[in-house]
């Protein structure tokens, strides 16, 4: 078995920046909006993590994240019952995790405009008539180096 070699820990927490503010720098936005999947990370009810891929949109001017899922899957059930979720979108050394409160939407209007916003950036979701949105609040972005906000 070959033998991996691991940066220096200070290498790693150099590629890595955390904000509080639901904002993205324009190269995140970008980063955002190209055609990638992610992964939906929700907790189980014994505390343990559920992680799944997904298709998300970002809404910069409410600072929400939105996956639409089906009404009885595992993950809208965690969202319910934790009200806490985040996404993760990897491209190479490139990735962001946004993260925060989760509200799952099941109001038509809501359900209407997740669509619309995920056919925009993925491809027109199939019919599905028990569909609703995981919204997820942003309170917190983890991202590589490359995403983070410059000093003003």
């Amino acid at each position: 078995m070959a033998s991996v070699s691991k940066p220096p820990i200070a290498s790693v927490m150099a590629m890595t920046t955390t904000s509080t503010r639901p904002g993205l720098t324009p190269a995140a936005t970008e980063f955002v909006t190209e055609r990638h999947l992610a992964t939906l990370t929700t907790l189980r009810a014994n505390g343990t993590p559920h992680v799944v891929a997904v298709g998300f949109t970002w809404d910069p001017d409410a600072g929400v994240v939105r996956v639409i899922a089906d009404g009885a899957s595992v993950k809208v059930r965690n969202a319910r019952r934790s009200g806490y979720a985040a996404v993760s979108q990897v491209d190479g050394a490139r990735w962001i995790t946004l993260e925060g409160k989760a509200t799952v939407l099941d109001d038509p209007a809501s359900v209407a405009e997740a669509e619309e916003r995920y056919a925009g950036r993925y491809r027109q979701p199939r019919e599905n008539p028990t569909r609703v949105v995981i919204a997820i609040t942003v309170e917190k972005v983890l991202s590589s180096s490359g995403f983070k906000p410059t000093a003003s």
